[in-house]
């Protein structure tokens, strides 16, 4: 993913692009492989692993905390990436991680290829109510995009994901559907990616 994003024509951009810890996944039969959390099943009555989606997402936002303060950051991933950049995008705008504690990062968008939502079901209950929450979620910015062959996490995830962003208070959702794409990407993806991210970053008149 690096060197593809490193291709991208976008000024001022930098990339940070960590790979997630390896752990046993309960998916793979306990067999350790790179993620963020672990999965279980990819279904919707699977239980998230609030634990694990909580450390990926502060392993984000510590790596975010070292930028400079007049930058505008953002966050975004492919599949179980793509998962844990819009788990990131909710802790922002309810203003704390799953467990309660705060959270510190001050993100401005986010960017979701083949991937899900986790943790859906309870959205709307930790959003209402909750002033700066809703105002945050009323102009956050969040890009999904999925194949419609996608094999590995069905599309309806993503589809659902959007549904449920949109439902629950998030008015500035895009989702990019593309008939025959698995789970990868492709050319017209990211270029819908940087011409989003143009624009709502404001990155055209800044290439100083």
């Amino acid at each position: 993913w690096s060197q593809l994003l490193e291709t991208l024509p976008l000024p001022n951009i930098k990339w940070i692009c960590p790979t997630a810890p390896t752990q046993p996944i309960s998916i793979f039969g306990g067999f350790p492989s790179t993620a963020w959390f672990d999965v279980g099943d990819l279904s919707e009555d699977a239980p998230d692993d609030l634990e694990g989606l909580d450390a990926s997402a502060t392993h984000v936002a510590n790596l975010l905390s070292t930028e400079p303060a007049d930058i505008k950051l953002g966050v975004g991933g492919f599949s179980m990436g793509a998962a844990t950049a819009l788990y990131s995008a909710t802790c922002f705008t309810v203003g704390k991680y799953g467990n309660g504690n705060p959270y510190p990062a001050n993100i401005c968008a986010a960017v979701g290829l083949s991937g899900w939502l986790p943790c859906a079901k309870t959205l709307s209950n930790k959003l209402q109510g909750v002033d700066e929450a809703t105002r945050r979620a009323q102009s956050f910015p969040v890009l999904l995009c999925h194949g419609k062959g996608d094999d590995v996490v069905p599309f309806k995830f993503g589809e659902k994901s959007s549904k449920c962003l949109s439902s629950t208070g998030f008015q500035d959702v895009t989702f990019k559907a593309y008939n025959g794409l698995g789970h990868y990407t492709i050319p017209e993806e990211m270029d819908e990616v940087c011409a989003w991210l143009m624009t709502k970053l404001g990155l055209e008149g800044n290439s100083a």
